[in-house]
């Protein structure tokens, strides 16, 4: 990190359900898909048994934070409708939030009727992949809701979004982008948001790299960091493996983005983060 990227004050705490979370050391995000098609196959679960043993888990090896999302964002993934989105996860937040009422809990979704319903069964933050850009309706629902938001950076959909990584210049865009956004939600009311660059998302993989070499500029926003690059095809595909095979590319990269100042790692595998995250710790006492 440069001498003036160490300027920027960077907000350190969250008021998520009413408590003051501390982001002053990097955290750990679980990804709990209820879905059939995402991009990992192993994250997939549906059956109750296997979202609660799945919750249980992340939450015993270190999660601050369980994302729970029921549309797969991935280039290509099927169309789903809203109601089925909300039934997908309403009904695990219900029973993640019954059997572990101390968890917080996250949802993963663009549509502000989803966000609100998921609000409703148990969600504490909303984390939104689109930025807003998907539902007008969904920065004023948040506002309405009082809970911390997401912000991700995306262009397009999930349908289009390859197509849209022409920059300027990426650092300078994205981090324009994102500061728009940030101060049409502040004039909103919203006072906890969380800035993700969105890997993946309209950037080819170059981009990513030089996202991820640079996070730290996005550090002048002055909101905490969110990084999810977990077994994604910026590291299966540039080590021409699977995504099954990725947990120890994805570690490396944790690492280089904890460096960069990430607050938080949203991961399929929790307890090698947070192994990551002791490790950035004893570099950085």
């Amino acid at each position: 990190m440069s001498a003036k990227d160490k300027l920027f004050e960077v907000k350190s705490t969250l008021n998520i359900n009413g408590n003051l979370v501390s982001l002053e050391e990097p955290q750990v995000m679980g990804i709990i898909n209820v879905t059939p098609d995402s991009f990992y196959s192993d994250s997939r679960v549906s059956q109750e048994t296997a979202i609660l043993k799945k919750a249980e888990q992340m939450l015993t090896e270190g999660a601050l934070i369980l994302d729970i999302g029921g549309y797969s964002t991935r280039p290509g993934a099927a169309e789903v409708l809203p109601q089925e989105e909300i039934k997908r996860v309403t009904t695990a937040l219900n029973l993640i939030a019954t059997k572990f009422p101390e968890a917080l809990l996250s949802v993963d979704t663009f549509r502000s009727v989803v966000a609100r319903q998921a609000v409703c069964a148990g969600a504490h933050i909303v984390n939104d992949v689109s930025g807003g850009s998907l539902d007008e309706d969904m920065w004023q629902e948040v506002a309405n809701l009082k809970v911390p938001y997401i912000l991700m950076h995306m262009r397009g959909t999930p349908q289009t979004m390859n197509s849209k990584n022409v920059y300027d210049n990426l650092l300078i865009d994205i981090g324009k982008e994102l500061r728009i956004a940030v101060e049409q939600l502040q004039q909103l009311g919203v006072a906890d948001i969380v800035v993700d660059p969105g890997f993946g998302f309209a950037k080819s993989m170059e981009q990513n790299y030089e996202l991820l070499r640079n996070l730290g500029y996005l550090k002048r926003l002055g909101l905490p960091l969110l990084v999810g690059m977990s077994r994604k095809s910026m590291i299966y595909k540039k080590l021409s493996i699977s995504p099954e095979e990725a947990l120890n590319g994805t570690t490396a990269l944790h690492m280089a983005a904890l460096q960069q100042g990430a607050s938080i790692l949203r991961v399929h595998d929790v307890k090698e983060a947070k192994q990551t995250i002791d490790l950035y710790k004893a570099l950085n006492p």
